[in-house]
């Protein structure tokens, strides 16, 4: 059975004259205006995006456009169907393996330059806090994201289609409206849907939005470019239906649509427990809740005291939560994950284990269930190209398993006139994210001569985050899953097809480094650019060379930061000129 829309407290369905269709494939395709293309066609029940090189179908995995697999051909020219709004009318076609060139009207862009005292890259909980702080001390804040509405990954919010009780809403919706509005009150000017593609200091980065090819020159820069899901390969994880935990969640709570009605969700950390929870609220089976740690044992109890002293209604939250699935006889199996999933034109049932102590599965533990979704989600990775394209320093943490951005104080970095907020620095959550921004704020506005005092409240706010955040970690502590689950087969980069036993065999052959395995096997070539593989790739380079990791093990990074037409890179260019 397909799946389907579904309600979310305080959300109402929209009125007829918000219903749209689309052409998907030949076929009539009803959404509603404000969709997404690619929630409109989950909605559907069409799961097909497109047709990788190796001939295997893909559909939407991380929902966030950073991995291109959900790319359709809308009206003739290749698009990210998450990141697309649907049109009434509109075309849509699958993207073959070998899309045919099309010749299309020559691309205008209209040149704007914005000089703003202040530019926050990223709208949400760090970006929004950091420019709201910044704007009530009298800077003028331009506030960019490429996403159609703000609030980011966290604070999700509602697409247009819907008609909003805002009494009704959950909290965490309504934090983020509200942060939202302050920001709004405060004079910040948002653009959103603008991609910045390009920079060359922190004085001059260029971006392109709707018919325009923006110069951005600000005075102070705040980057809160946030994090996206960690990409752990294992058999069938690129079937259409398999997807990230923050994918679903978005399809649930911006758009009212069921990623599956069978779902089996599994990883590390809370946030699968919140989805989990979402998925049974919403009306869909959950299967099963994998969690690789064994968080569930009373040796853990200590954290869980020391997290409701320090977060107390987030510890409500979280008991809330679980509630849900017991009432519901979800199966909570601490210590597993799923380790293979099968299909044919789409996930079909997902088969779990349990690991041992290096997170490799156990045999004799298999179960299999019946399912049309599974949802992942193995933490987090900061998005931290354009940081290190301006060459803000960063270290590998260890305990974290990524590179995170040197800071001092509240968010400066090694960069003069460049700070670094929230999970795009190194992962730590909205709430802490959210008071460092604040801080970063009003310290920019200082900077720039405007009266700014520090809040304590912020401060506090950021001290009593981070006690959390260490309790949190020391709770959900796992095995990292890097390679343990792959088998010679399974690809490992997703983009160019390159499986496990190629990237082996590459360094077999005497290649060091990851670029080398880059140059011989296309792996990080693709429209993702690196982000899934790279993390995999440079961990099995320090395994087999025995050799602490550091920036230089990843690949470095080059604009345009994610894949742009090359006629709209020309039109940017002659847009804005040689100045």
């Amino acid at each position: 059975m397909a799946p389907v829309r579904t309600t979310v407290p305080g959300l109402r369905p929209p009125a007829a004259s918000a219903a749209a269709t689309i052409l998907f494939a030949g076929r009539p395709v009803d959404c509603l205006d404000g969709d997404t293309v690619a929630a409109a066609l989950v909605a559907a029940g069409e799961l097909v995006c497109r047709i990788a090189p190796d001939g295997g179908p893909r559909g939407v995995f991380c929902g966030m456009g950073v991995c291109h697999d959900c790319v359709v051909v809308v009206d003739g020219a290749p698009v990210r169907s998450c990141m697309t709004r649907a049109r009434d009318g509109m075309v849509v076609e699958v993207q073959p393996a070998t899309p045919a060139l099309r010749s299309r009207a020559p691309v205008r862009l209209e040149p704007v330059v914005l000089a703003p005292d202040v530019l926050v890259v990223g709208t949400g909980p760090g970006g929004l806090a950091a420019a709201a702080a910044a704007a009530e001390a009298g800077a003028q804040v331009v506030l960019v994201d490429e996403r159609p509405k703000p609030g980011g990954q966290y604070f999700k919010q509602p697409s247009d289609a819907f008609d909003v009780d805002e009494s009704a809403l959950d909290a965490q919706y309504r934090a983020g409206r509200e942060l939202i509005r302050r920001a709004e009150r405060a004079g910040v000017a948002f653009e959103q849907g603008a991609q910045i593609w390009g920079a060359s200091s922190a004085q001059e980065l260029l971006a392109v939005a709707e018919g325009r090819a923006l110069a951005l020159r600000p005075r102070r820069l705040v980057l809160a470019t946030g994090a996206y899901e960690r990409g752990v390969p294992l058999p069938g994880w690129t079937l259409p239906g398999f997807m990230a935990t923050g994918a679903a969640q978005t399809l649930m709570r911006a758009y009212q649509v069921l990623p599956g009605r069978h779902v089996l969700v599994s990883g590390n950390g809370p946030l699968n427990v919140q989805v989990a929870a979402e998925l049974v609220r919403a009306g869909a089976s959950v299967v099963a809740l994998c969690e690789v740690a064994r968080a569930g044992t009373p040796a853990r109890g200590a954290h869980v005291a020391r997290m409701v002293v320090a977060a107390p209604d987030l510890m409500r939250q979280g008991v809330n939560y679980l509630r849900t699935l017991r009432r519901a006889r979800v199966p909570i199996l601490y210590g597993h994950s799923v380790v293979r999933a099968e299909g044919t034109e789409r996930v079909e049932r997902a088969v779990v284990a349990r690991l041992d102590g290096d997170g490799r599965a156990l045999p004799g533990t298999e179960r299999a269930f019946e399912v049309d979704a599974v949802c992942v989600g193995f933490g987090f990775l900061p998005s931290n190209e354009l940081a290190r394209t301006l060459g803000v320093e960063h270290v590998y943490d260890h305990a974290l398993g990524q590179l995170v951005a040197v800071r001092h104080g509240a968010g400066r970095s090694s960069v003069e006139h460049v700070w670094v907020v929230g999970d795009g620095g190194g992962t730590g959550g909205a709430r802490l994210a959210q008071a460092v921004g604040e801080l970063a704020g009003a310290d920019v506005a200082g900077s720039l001569g405007f009266s700014a005092p520090r809040s304590r409240r912020a401060e506090r706010a950021r001290r009593r985050n981070e006690r959390f955040q260490r309790s949190l970690a020391a709770l959900y502590a796992a095995p990292r899953l890097v390679d343990q689950l792959a088998d010679a087969e399974t690809l490992v980069c997703r983009c160019e097809g390159v499986t496990l036993g190629a990237v082996d065999a590459a360094f077999v052959r005497g290649t060091a480094s990851i670029g080398a395995v880059k140059r011989t096997t296309r792996a990080g070539m693709g429209r993702c650019q690196g982000r899934y593989c790279a993390p995999v790739l440079a961990e099995i380079a320090a395994r087999r060379s025995e050799s602490p990791l550091d920036e230089e093990a990843w690949f470095a990074p080059a604009p345009p930061f994610k894949p742009l037409p090359v006629d709209v890179i020309a039109a940017a260019t002659a847009a804005l000129g040689p100045d």
